[in-house]
């Protein structure tokens, strides 16, 4: 049967092995996220402006709720938010912490998409 090893005072040392696959397990979850970063991060931005431009056409040419827009097949997604601006005719979808991207409303060009910001 297997103890915890005890010091010359008689107190019991950790297990160290707990510590170890705990680091270890925490290096491996790291190392993943950086690996998938950037596709994820690519993945975040392109979601968002499809969304941005979908739900800039639904609302400000087809002149619907942003509410009843996201129910839309296409723009509906789990982990992408809506913010509309009604002064500046803009929606803003984006994937919290990752990326967010903008489309503005203009009667001569419709939905524009701004720049996209790296």
């Amino acid at each position: 049967m297997a103890t915890a090893k005890t010091t010359a005072t008689g107190e019991r040392q950790p297990l160290r092995w707990r510590r170890n696959l705990a680091l270890l397990v925490l290096v491996l979850a790291l190392g993943t996220v950086a690996y998938f970063w950037a596709r994820m991060r690519e993945s975040a931005l392109t979601s968002s402006a499809y969304a941005a431009q979908t739900a800039c056409l639904c609302r400000f040419a087809a002149g619907r709720s942003l509410q009843a827009c996201e129910g839309d097949p296409g723009i509906t997604r789990p982990w992408v938010t809506f913010d509309e601006d009604p002064s500046t005719h803009s929606i803003t979808a984006g994937v919290p912490g990752v990326a967010s991207q903008t489309a503005r409303w203009s009667r001569e060009s419709g939905c524009m998409l701004e720049p996209w910001r790296d």
